[in-house]
């Protein structure tokens, strides 16, 4: 029988669907994130790509778009935190996500102003971290996922259930889901909620750039990889800077020479400007099974109504 656990997440949020929309650099801007909360889910705007002025603008116009709660998207390794963490609190964001980072650091500090906050993580040793740091929810988030990700290297359907066993927080699963068949198996394995990346960004609300959106269409398994691990690890489609990454690491290149390379913008050269050559193109594994570009309320009905119907069917 499917687990029913979800109104731990719709509760914590106040929303009414337990999707939640990840914040994606150069992907995750207000039309999405409002779109995916008009539809009942909580919407995320990815702070990684934004100025702390260019957030801001972001919120107020998430706000005006919807009167449903949405959340930002914070990644503790980027410069000027500071002031992303008082852009959010003086427009009052009622949930924090964040990410690759010590969630000690601002927890209670957005606490204290009546945020939730909620930290993403790739091993049970950092969700008792987090739970411990006072979060009120952890992303348990598996190797499948795209972006940045863990050098552990441990698949969803191990990490959900090792992170329920060790923390008593709401659990959210991500990485791989792009489905309500998939959904499903999360919530079996343990999870009160889910959050998707990589289906949202083939979606006409996400503001990356159609070639990236295309890109991923044309993915076939085995398309993405984890590197960049001596930096930041990373999962991206294999292209030509990919390609140079590769031969880097082969000639045992140090950090700093990885670095070299990686230089700066290269997220935004290829998801945003469309580079598919020079660019980094930040995907999941769940690529694979993306064939459409829809609207974004389209794709959390279909998942929504394919993890019901499944309810339904194993009820009977």
């Amino acid at each position: 029988m499917l687990a029913t656990n979800s109104h731990k997440i719709t509760q914590l949020f106040n929303i009414e669907i337990p999707i939640i929309q990840a914040g994606m650099i150069w992907a995750s801007g207000w039309r999405l994130a409002s779109a995916v909360s008009n539809a009942g889910g909580l919407g995320m705007l990815g702070a990684g790509s934004m100025y702390p002025e260019v957030l801001k603008e972001h919120i107020q116009k998430c706000k005006a778009a919807t009167n449903k709660p949405f959340a930002v998207n914070v990644p503790l390794l980027y410069p000027a935190i500071d002031r992303h963490i008082q852009a959010i609190i003086d427009e009052k964001v009622p949930v924090v996500f964040s990410s690759a980072g010590n969630p000690k650091i601002y927890t209670s500090v957005l606490q204290q102003h009546g945020i939730k906050v909620v930290h993403v993580v790739s091993s049970s040793k950092f969700a008792l971290k987090a739970q411990d740091a006072g979060c009120d929810a952890v992303v348990a988030e598996g190797f499948e996922a795209g972006g940045h990700n863990g050098r552990e290297e441990t698949t969803s359907f191990v990490l959900i259930p090792a992170v329920r066993e060790t923390v008593s927080i709401p659990v959210i699963a991500a990485g791989g889901i792009a489905t309500g068949r998939q959904m499903a198996a999360a919530m079996m394995l343990g999870a009160d909620g889910v959050q998707i990346g990589s289906r949202f960004i083939a979606s006409p609300e996400a503001s990356c750039h159609d070639n990236f959106k295309n890109s991923i269409l044309q993915a076939k398994e085995g398309d993405t990889v984890l590197t960049l691990k001596q930096l930041t690890p990373v999962r991206l489609i294999k292209n030509k800077f990919y390609s140079e990454v590769q031969q880097a690491e082969a000639r045992n290149a140090s950090p700093e020479d990885l670095q070299n390379l990686l230089g700066r913008g290269r997220a935004k050269k290829g998801m945003f400007e469309g580079d598919l050559d020079e660019g980094e193109l930040e995907i999941g594994q769940v690529s694979s099974l993306i064939r459409s570009i829809k609207p974004a309320a389209d794709i959390v009905r279909e998942i929504w109504g394919e993890y019901n119907e499944l309810l339904r069917i194993a009820h009977k």
